[in-house]
């Protein structure tokens, strides 16, 4: 085995033994507090409703396990098998090594690797979630969310390697650069366009009906300044009975989406924080900070692949023939391989970003605090994790420490309520979603 696939498959290991690890104490610590109704919730969640989630949080993460072990199996076997220079081989002799071929070639491989995940996505979906009672989704929505899927990925990406892969013929050694600024362009374009043409191919959006709620929601975009035309409801009931809200979207095309089961679970208060909570990621320019660190991203990701492309080292650690030059059948195999690792390298910097991305959810329900005037309250359920799981924020949401956040910001400003809405809303909405179950899983 060449020095750099030993590295690899060491750095392979150690994330799948770092994950499981992490699943393990953290399934440890939920147990130690599975009796008892954590002090920071009680008088607002019953034991009952406690249990089940500590019951839906274990199953969750006993399942995670099993599919992440079988993902990192499957990508040892990909990577060390030589199956991957085989199909390559194979695949250049069958169709050429043109531009459209070597296109193909990777969207081709790209959909093969994605079945395997279907059992367990299916799993995931019609036995875990259904055993729970969230699953609403058809088997006729899940096979037609994937044929829709696999459409979207053959007509956008398809055209979109292709034009990269011409681009290193166009622009020589200063290919990626071009091929990033074309990749970022496409991407902004999705983000503009994607709620009016890619999100309605998947569920239905209808504006929210007049009454007191819209007048409530509206009044409060105007209150914060907030540039929006439209508040939607997505039909989230038709696959699930989870509950979200999000903002999406760019210029006049820019809205806020709330899930129907949101709306059947919460007040119009409550409604209303959540809505102040979406407001705060506009106001404080997270959806631009994000998009910053996205866009060097994948220069970064572009300018790694234009520089692997170039070492004999890398190809042959896993099993490539090494031929130089910018021809597109040069680049491809770096292009892939380095698809296939991207996620062990970025799983060691995750934690930063998601410490990153954690601060932004406690602006955000800073601003919505400050927005409303009051602590709204509002019931939750979480699971505290260790230091250091909170740090990797592997392990379950952190919203306890944002709920003790949103307290302390209360006691400060005297408000007379113990937990405010905003700090807490994803896991207290599985509180409530839990407590509408049907009957038959009571």
């Amino acid at each position: 085995m060449q020095p750099f696939a030993i590295v690899a498959l060491v750095l392979i290991l150690a994330r799948a033994i770092t994950e499981l690890w992490l699943s393990q104490l953290n399934q440890r610590h939920v147990r130690a507090h599975a009796n008892e109704v954590p002090i920071a919730f009680r008088g607002v969640i019953d034991d009952a409703t406690y249990r089940r989630s500590v019951d839906y949080t274990l199953a969750k993460s006993h399942f995670g396990d099993v599919a992440n072990l079988f993902d990192v199996m499957l990508l040892i076997a990909v990577l060390f098998s030589g199956v991957l220079p085989w199909a390559f081989a194979r695949f250049s002799a069958t169709f050429g090594t043109s531009i459209p071929a070597m296109a193909g070639f990777l969207v081709s491989t790209g959909i093969a690797l994605s079945i395997p995940a279907l059992p367990f996505a299916w799993y995931a979906q019609f036995k875990l979630e259904e055993r729970f009672g969230f699953n609403t989704t058809t088997m006729k929505t899940w096979i037609f969310d994937r044929v829709k899927g696999l459409l979207l990925a053959l007509l956008l990406g398809y055209p979109l390697l292709a034009l990269v892969l011409k681009l290193m013929v166009w622009t020589g050694a200063n290919w990626w650069l071009w091929a990033a600024t074309v990749v970022i362009a496409f991407q902004l374009f999705l983000l503009l366009v994607a709620p009016a043409v890619i999100m309605p191919l998947f569920n239905k959006f209808t504006p929210l009906p007049k009454g007191a709620l819209r007048e409530r929601l509206f009044a409060l975009a105007q209150r914060t300044d907030f540039p929006t035309r439209s508040i939607e409801v997505m039909d989230g009931s038709k696959r699930s009975r989870h509950s979200n809200a999000f903002f999406t979207g760019l210029g006049r095309f820019r809205k806020i989406v709330l899930f129907d089961t949101l709306i059947a679970q919460l007040t119009e208060p409550e409604l209303e924080s959540v809505f102040a909570h979406e407001i705060g990621h506009y106001k404080k320019r997270h959806v631009l900070k994000l998009l910053g660190v996205s866009i060097a991203g994948v220069f970064v990701a572009f300018a790694a692949i234009a520089w692997l492309a170039r070492q004999q080292w890398f190809y042959r650690a896993f099993g490539f023939e090494h031929q130089g030059g910018f021809a597109a059948a040069s680049v491809v195999p770096a292009m892939l391989l380095f698809a296939l690792l991207a996620g062990t390298i970025s799983f060691w910097l995750s934690p930063f970003i998601h410490t990153w991305s954690r601060r932004f959810e406690y602006e955000a329900d800073a601003f919505a605090r400050a927005t409303m005037g009051e602590a709204q309250s509002k019931s939750e359920q979480s699971h505290s994790a260790p230091a250091l799981q909170r740090f990797l924020l592997l392990a379950s949401d952190p919203s306890r420490t944002r709920t003790r956040a949103a307290i302390r910001s209360a006691l400060d400003t005297s408000a007379a309520t113990p937990c405010a809405l905003v700090a807490c809303r994803e896991s207290s909405l599985l509180a409530r979603e839990l407590t509408e179950l049907p009957p038959r899983l009571n």
